[in-house]
């Protein structure tokens, strides 16, 4: 094995990640296609990447010695979830490189603070107000109007966290279900469909994005990606557009995902950024097969400091999730020519948990 590149790490770089879900799992068998092993820490004591990684750390992510431990044990640190700690982020930055940085986990661990940084850039957000009280609810609801939705500002995903405000909704019943946290009434925009970037920016600013996907969502859990997606070159050229100027303003390191509703108006196709993610993301697990460089690769190369890959799309491709029950056809998916089943390794299929996906790639029409 050469010795490391003094321009970043090489192969035989050790590559800590926080988390030990799917996504750190895919990111795991990425590192080793580059020779990069992995090290994981999560606190959980059975996790789907123990399984494919060099190494594992079983810890509390406010544990400060198993934290040190970890971090003089690793080259530099990801993670697979937005929802790490402050502190702990903080604290591993203090001691090895960190990638994303602990901006990228400020802005997008908070949803209000996520609204007022995209609005701040000039880019297209839902209205919205802060809500911290049932008056305020109140107070929001008759400036925003209804429909409307109601959000916890930290550790909302996959639906979990909102609360729909129609037009029967009591609002006293909403801020209960929502455990009186802090929140954030966005007013409801009216989409023809849901679409998302993921990209990647590398420490020297250099940024490439994937080609603009399309979400279905049921249960408020993505359900199927479809790239190329339905929408206009103007439009897509705006959402990537959008992609790179947020990247370039959170200083980030790695790959992120933005989330956008299409709007479609008198002038024209507008698009409206939803959500950011920090990290690999659910609706660009297309790229594994459909792309020259998949989305955990890519990861891998960003946060490592290796040069990042060509995006270029590979034909039309589907993703689709299998929750619960659904992975229980492996069988007849295996046999279905074409199709590529990426199972995650859990143990127990339980309704609306993410067990696996499969992607199929089709040659583009002329």
């Amino acid at each position: 094995m050469s010795p490391p590149d003094p321009r970043g790490l090489g192969p035989g770089a050790v590559l800590g990640i926080l988390g030990g879900g799917q996504l750190a799992r895919m990111l795991a068998l990425a590192a080793a296609d580059l020779g990069v092993r992995v090290h994981i820490f999560a606190p959980d004591a059975d996790s789907p990447a123990y399984e494919v990684a060099a190494r594992h750390t079983i810890g509390a992510y406010e544990d400060e010695a198993a934290l040190a431990s970890f971090a003089d044990a690793v080259d530099v640190v990801t993670y697979e979830f937005e929802n790490v700690p402050a502190a702990t982020a903080a604290f591993l930055a203090a001691r090895t490189p960190l990638h994303p940085g602990a901006r990228a986990l400020a802005v997008t661990q908070d949803r209000l603070t996520e609204k007022r940084f995209v609005a701040d850039l000039g880019l297209a957000v839902a209205p919205f107000e802060s809500v911290d009280s049932l008056a305020d609810l109140e107070k929001a609801v008759a400036k925003l109007g209804r429909p409307a939705v109601l959000k916890t500002r930290r550790f909302g995903y996959d639906g979990k966290g909102q609360v729909k405000i129609a037009d029967g909704t009591d609002l006293a019943q909403a801020w209960d279900e929502i455990g009186h946290f802090p929140a954030i009434l966005e007013g409801f925009v009216t989409f023809s469909r849901e679409v998302s970037v993921v990209a990647a920016r590398a420490a020297d600013g250099s940024f490439a994005a994937f080609d603009v996907c399309e979400n279905e969502h049921r249960d408020h859990i993505l359900a199927l990606t479809q790239v190329p997606a339905r929408i206009g070159a103007a439009a897509a050229d705006a959402a990537i557009e959008a992609a790179r100027r947020i990247g370039e303003a959170l200083g980030y390191v790695g790959v992120f995902a933005v989330e956008f509703f299409l709007v479609e108006g008198e002038g024209g196709e507008q698009v409206v950024v939803n959500e950011i993610a920090p990290r690999v993301h659910n609706s660009g697990h297309w790229t594994s097969e459909g792309a020259q460089t998949s989305q955990f690769h890519q990861h891998v190369r960003a946060v490592c400091g290796f040069p990042l890959g060509a995006t270029a799309r590979r034909g039309r491709v589907t993703m689709q999730n299998l929750i619960g029950d659904q992975a229980n056809d492996w069988r007849a998916i295996l046999a279905e020519p074409g199709t590529h089943l990426h199972l995650y390794g859990k143990r127990e299929a339980r309704p609306g948990r993410k067990m696996g996906h499969v992607t199929r790639v089709l040659p583009d029409r002329d």
